[in-house]
């Protein structure tokens, strides 16, 4: 890894370049209440402990409605209203098995994954489903 990468880091870097995807998780408080988020991040840290991924919680994710909203990278997959259940089988089927739930996806960001993206990013390049 690089010079650049902070010693003593929480993270290491070996852990950053071994990832095969980075899931943003957030936990509210607008979109869903505060408890309910961190009892959703308490079960993606303990469920994803043996997985090559990276994990963050975010406090907002500027949906606002409907969460807990987890985002799989690098695909940019969106799914809302999250819980246990769900959480668990998106770790599953999209990040185990490679096939997202397409019945909870939300949103999907084309610039990312398998597609590539043409248009300048000023022009928007969140599709909603």
């Amino acid at each position: 890894m690089s010079e650049n990468f902070p010693p003593n880091s929480k993270i290491p870097a070996a852990e950053i370049t071994r990832a095969t995807r980075h899931l943003f998780l957030c936990i509210g408080p607008d979109c869903c209440d505060p408890a309910e988020g961190e009892a959703l991040w308490a079960v993606l840290k303990a469920e994803a402990k043996s997985l090559p991924i990276l994990r963050s919680k975010a406090g907002c994710l500027r949906i606002c409605k409907g969460g807990p909203w987890l985002v799989v990278y690098p695909e940019g997959t969106w799914y809302g209203a999250m819980n246990a259940d769900r959480l668990r089988r998106v770790l599953a089927e999209h990040v185990v098995g490679g096939h997202p739930v397409t019945e909870w996806i939300a949103a999907e960001m084309p610039c990312l994954g398998k597609n590539s993206c043409s248009t300048p990013a000023t022009e928007g390049n969140v599709t909603a489903s």
